[in-house]
């Protein structure tokens, strides 16, 4: 049988991924849901919206979004019943090329994200804040290193554009997320279900499952013969939550600023 080009790029990126999860702490397997999909989906998995957990997201870039473009991503989150945490994720990473000391923290977790047509393995590192510190450092306009922990901090400047401090950023948010567990009749795994809800009116939803590094292979064709028995459409375009965010608050960070009045416009014409 003749092996096409397609056929040996798609083995290449097999032989890549399975490097990236042996030396990652977990995997998660994600599917966006087309947009035409949401309620027939909701349905077959017998989701229900009341038992969701609301939550809201904050995430720290420049305008042009100069930290995203250096694969750094910076957020804090304001959680339903469980309290604030931030976050500062690298991507995308070689887990071996990660300094050991960093690789040891609690902290961290190295993750491969895998989807439809693609992957990616980050790191990320978390800081659970001790007092619900984001709504009133956001509206206050405080400084948003008091959002990250020292080791956070460390993270940041280390692989930041240089001169480029947290402190500034720019803040791109909220987003009202609605976070769902579901145990669906038929899948041994638990399923997560997020809708993202953009100011704008767009919605993206995902579903998702998590397992440990040797079994991505198995719970990935486990999980696609569900989806697809329940009738979910997995070859549609696949959107990600945080590529989506930032480019929309990009935009509108950048057409404030163009609207905004020069210093010549504000002074008043002088009399002839």
């Amino acid at each position: 049988m003749t092996t096409t080009k397609s056929q040996r790029l798609l083995s290449e990126d097999l032989v890549e991924v399975l490097k990236l999860m042996k030396d990652s702490d977990s995997v998660e397997l994600k599917v966006t849901v087309p947009d035409t999909s949401y309620r027939s989906a909701a349905a077959a998995l017998g989701a229900d919206p009341l038992n969701g957990q609301i939550r809201q997201v904050f995430f720290f870039d420049t305008p042009d979004l100069r930290l995203n473009a250096a694969g750094v991503v910076a957020r804090a989150r304001r959680i339903q019943g469980r309290g604030d945490d931030s976050v500062v994720k690298l991507r995308p990473i070689v887990p071996s090329t990660l300094p050991a000391q960093l690789r040891q923290s609690p902290e961290l977790v190295v993750e491969v994200d895998a989807m439809p047509g693609g992957y990616v393995c980050s790191a990320t590192l978390k800081h659970l804040l001790p007092r619900p510190d984001v709504r009133p450092v956001v509206l206050d306009g405080k400084p948003l290193r008091k959002l990250f922990s020292k080791e956070q901090r460390a993270f940041f400047s280390e692989h930041a554009p240089e001169g480029l401090g947290l402190d500034d950023l720019s803040v791109l948010g909220p987003i009202f997320v609605l976070k769902l567990k579901l145990r669906p009749e038929g899948f041994p795994r638990k399923l997560v279900g997020e809708m993202w809800i953009y100011p704008d009116g767009s919605r993206v939803v995902e579903l998702s499952t998590r397992c440990l590094p040797g079994e991505g292979l198995e719970v990935a064709l486990e999980a696609r013969t569900f989806l697809e028995g329940k009738g979910i459409p997995l070859s549609g375009d696949q959107q990600t939550k945080t590529k989506t965010a930032l480019e929309l608050f990009s935009a509108e960070l950048q057409a404030q600023k163009n609207q905004a009045p020069t210093q010549e416009s504000k002074a008043p014409a002088k009399k002839s």
